[in-house]
């Protein structure tokens, strides 16, 4: 599932936090994509989101575990827990920062369902279309200058969601586009060209849906 693991993170932590929380780096993490936090640095939990869904940092994804009631092994559980609420039922989360990829994983449907439950929450969209942010820590002094990897956004009605990428799940892309009222939902997984794939299916999709009414 790699990097989208983070889309039931940002969900479990904003269950939990509120954006003003102030949450203290426990353990530095170096591994895959970081923002670079040490150890003892402390940075709002707002600020902690955008580092974890715009750069897609491992580090922002361990500190906002690390700091959940319990520690990092409730954080998990309670991903799986919300796994099981939102029927995933072919999902399992091993950690939060979707690195293990013997323990986590995922399917397109169970994507698609998850990045369903998480537009709805208004916080999580603002966060996922925006595409550059400067954050610090508490004290200001150390600055950083956040990218969101979706290349997509702003383009063709897309607003999110999520980019993910680890040799065993390949190039993954969660996508959600606006068009004419309705929300539509594409996921592309084991890609070699997630961009690219999207961009194909958009242009499929694109004013060629039509939408039953039920009465």
């Amino acid at each position: 599932s790699a990097s989208t693991t983070k889309i039931m993170t940002a969900l479990v932590s904003l269950e939990h936090f509120k954006l003003s929380n102030i949450l203290t780096v426990k353990s530095a993490k170096s591994e895959g994509a970081v923002l670079g936090l040490k150890q003892g640095e402390k940075m709002t939990f707002e600020n902690l989101l955008y580092a974890l869904l715009l750069p897609s940092a491992n580090d922002a994804a361990l500190a906002i575990s690390e700091n959940y009631p319990g520690g990092e092994k409730a954080f998990i559980n309670k991903m799986n827990e919300n796994a099981k609420k939102f029927n995933l039922f072919n999902t399992h989360y091993q950690d939060s920062a979707g690195l293990l990829d013997d323990g986590d994983y995922t399917t397109p449907i169970d994507l698609a369902r998850l990045a369903s439950v998480a537009i709805k929450n208004s916080e999580f969209v603002k966060i996922i279309s925006t595409k550059n942010k400067i954050i610090t820590d508490i004290t200001g002094q150390n600055i950083y200058n956040l990218s969101n990897l979706n290349k997509l956004l702003g383009t063709n009605g897309v607003y999110g969601v999520k980019t993910g990428y680890t040799e065993e799940a390949g190039q993954v892309l969660v996508t959600s586009k606006l068009e004419n009222g309705h929300t539509i939902i594409l996921v592309v997984m084991l890609s070699n060209d997630r961009f690219l794939d999207t961009e194909r299916l958009l242009n499929l999709v694109t004013g060629n849906i039509n939408y039953l009414s039920i009465r």
